[in-house]
């Protein structure tokens, strides 16, 4: 793989931002985006158990998806609380995500504010937390809706790997799905990678970014954006989503809420293991 590093920024105008990174969809670090928030100070994993620590979440483990899981399944199911109390207390390979906390907690909307000067289209009614105990995988996918991301962590530290969507053949993309075939648990470290280059040997070509981000950052991920992230502590992370300012966009992405994933869901039901075979097949894997 050839990677490069992300442009990083402390804070950026409206219009350097539209022109640099929005514009040619580019990804970019803005450290500065958040330090004015409340949350930037207030939200720790006690804030959070007080206001939604009695919902109960769904969990996600670190195994890759297999011919009969849908998009989304989730493989356990537990209070929020609970579960904070599991992350606080040291490893573990459970995380939470697209946790719409605003919908339990809608007080916590004066915590942030929208950068509506940066971009427009953002989904307010959907602000998303991502949680995860340190070791924890979000396997290498594009987001299903191709929306903009906003991407700013809370707690700890997490490494991220990016590439445009145009490599998605590079990335051994499952048909009809968001997903890839190879595993790119623990890509930055040699002596425990699960990367397997020689099975997946498309790799070498593809050209993506690098990169960790700590409190405070936020990470603009342009529509479409593949990217695979590991905990490197226990932390989380809120999403602002914003729709693509052109048609097509917008329609691909339905296309992909409506379409592809009901019809992937269909054969995974109807026929898993045939239409998985299939999907191997048009790369030809082993």
């Amino acid at each position: 793989m050839h990677l490069d590093s992300v442009d990083t920024v402390e804070s950026i105008s409206p219009a350097e931002f539209r022109e640099k990174y929005y514009e040619p969809k580019k990804p970019v670090i803005i450290r500065k985006l958040a330090e004015r928030w409340p949350a930037y100070q207030r939200w720790n994993w006690n804030y959070f158990k007080e206001a939604v620590g009695k919902v109960e979440v769904g969990v996600y483990n670190n195994t890759k998806s297999d011919a009969y899981t849908p998009i989304n399944k989730a493989d356990d199911y537990m209070l929020f609380g609970h579960y904070l109390d599991m992350v606080k207390q040291g490893p573990v390979g459970l995380r939470i995500f697209l946790f719409n906390i605003l919908h339990h907690a809608p007080e916590l909307t004066h915590d942030f504010t929208w950068p509506d000067t940066l971009m427009k289209g953002f989904v307010k009614k959907f602000p998303m937390l991502f949680v995860g105990g340190q070791g924890s995988v979000t396997h290498m996918h594009f987001d299903i809706d191709m929306s903009h991301i906003l991407h700013t962590q809370f707690v700890g530290r997490k490494r991220v790997l990016l590439f445009p969507f145009e490599e998605q053949y590079n990335l051994y993309r499952k048909p009809w799905e968001v997903l890839s075939f190879a595993n790119f648990e623990k890509y930055y470290d040699p002596g425990h990678s699960k990367l397997d280059l020689s099975k997946y040997p498309a790799l070498n070509k593809a050209r993506g970014f690098d990169l960790t981000l700590d409190h405070g950052d936020t990470l603009f991920m342009p529509a479409g954006y593949w990217h695979h992230m590991e905990y490197l502590d226990s932390g989380f992370a809120l999403s602002l989503r914003a729709l693509q300012d052109s048609f097509s966009g917008k329609l691909k992405g339905v296309w992909n809420l409506v379409g592809m994933r009901n019809i992937d869901t269909l054969m995974k039901k109807t026929a898993p293991v045939w239409w998985y075979n299939r999907k191997r097949d048009h790369y030809q894997l082993p």
